[in-house]
């Protein structure tokens, strides 16, 4: 076979063509094969946008199902103390669950940077204040992850106030419920800011995984049961979408890098706040859980609200580590029908005003009649002998 040396002698133009016609058939070959090589090359180390591929099975999945239905966080008119009855009885998926991939934010000194640090701030502290580290943390991961799936908004911002302006019902309670006019407590809200930065430059807080969507414990939002219950963190209970939106290819979304003004979203909040409460427009049941939304968390464990027979609300009270129970000794049902059995087990309570009724109910359970027995009539005093000569 004809070998060609290397050689940095020049080589006249009409040799090398003569010598190619002379071997065009071992140049064709070479040709052939090199391109071969080169094209295989090619197709390994090209860039990644430009090579066919065949999709994953997560893909398939995905492509395969509708996107899901964003539900509003609207709960069950359900006792907190039977709220977590339920919530404790649904069990952990055991399925895979990993963590999320690292958030890539603004450039710190960036104005979007500075929003949507403030917006994840708000977030952290209106629904974690009072959370361990690791619960505040989750918080945060939930927020991130919803920016990058997408049907969610491709901001921080957009994520945290979506439905503040009641246009589909707000995905976070704090922008609904008037808690963006309390000024907050300085100490919780720069602890809430330093785990938002983190969050930001990437910090991963991997027990939470690619969850959407969390609840505290003695709630049940309706869409609970269409989810996958993934992990209990603090007093928040973490969900993922079922099939394919919930595995980590479905995570794909661009984060836009633009964020919106958090002072005027939040203005835009309180003003539609005040608008619902110039113009209420809720179901009774509506009216309960937000009452008992407002509760301190300590004292919203002991509290049960619901509704009564004439739809009038009624909220009682238990002592702290005193379920109820009944003369057996064996759990009782439910407090609305262990009311209506007027058992005692009810420490005390306090009944709303009976849209039928005249005048306030008492307080407690009401006295037992008992018929006055009846008095014996006192003898009469002997009457003395008038004297003789008496008229």
């Amino acid at each position: 076979m004809t070998s060609l040396a290397l050689t940095f002698k020049p080589f006249p133009v009409e040799q090398a063509l003569a010598w190619l016609r002379a071997h065009r058939r071992e140049v064709g070959g070479s040709a052939l094969m090199a391109a071969a090589v080169l094209g295989g090359f090619g197709v390994i180390a090209g860039p990644a946008e430009s090579i066919p591929r065949v999709p994953t099975a997560e893909e398939r999945v995905l492509a395969a199902t509708p996107p899901p239905k964003v539900e509003p966080l609207v709960v069950q008119a359900i006792a907190p103390t039977r709220a977590m009855q339920i919530n404790a009885a649904v069990p952990i998926d055991t399925g895979p669950n990993p963590a999320a991939r690292p958030f890539k934010a603004p450039p710190v000194k960036s104005v979007a940077y500075a929003r949507a640090l403030e917006c994840l701030t708000q977030a952290i502290y209106y629904e974690a204040a009072r959370e361990p580290t690791d619960g505040q943390r989750a918080v945060a991961q939930v927020v991130l992850n919803r920016v990058r799936h997408p049907v969610y908004p491709a901001s921080v911002c957009g994520v945290v106030y979506q439905g503040s302006e009641r246009d589909t019902g707000c995905q976070f309670t704090f922008t609904c419920d008037g808690s963006l006019a309390q000024a907050p407590m300085r100490s919780y809200y720069l602890r809430a800011r330093e785990v938002a930065h983190q969050a930001l430059q990437g910090y991963v807080h991997a027990p939470v995984g690619n969850a959407t969507h969390y609840h505290t414990d003695y709630v049940v939002p309706y869409w609970a049961s269409t989810l996958r219950k993934s992990a209990v963190i603090g007093t928040h209970i973490f969900y993922h979408w079922l099939g394919g939106w919930g595995m980590p290819a479905a995570f794909g979304q661009r984060y836009t890098q633009r964020e919106g003004n958090p002072s005027a979203l939040r203005l835009a909040s309180l003003a539609a706040e005040a608008r619902d409460r110039a113009t209420p427009d809720v179901e009774p049941e509506e009216i309960i859980v937000t009452a008992k939304q407002q509760l301190p968390e300590d004292l919203a464990k002991l509290v049960d609200a619901e509704l009564g027979p004439n739809g009038e609300a009624r909220v009682t009270m238990r002592l702290p580590g005193q379920d109820p129970v009944g003369p057996d000794g064996k759990a009782l049902p439910p407090p609305a029908a262990a009311r209506t059995a007027n058992t005692p087990d009810l420490k005390w309570g306090l009944t709303g005003v009976d849209p039928k009724a005249t005048e306030q109910k008492p307080l407690g359970q009401p006295a037992l009649s008992v018929a006055p027995k009846p008095v014996a009539p006192e003898p009469a005093a002997p009457v003395a002998p008038a004297p003789a000569g008496a008229p």
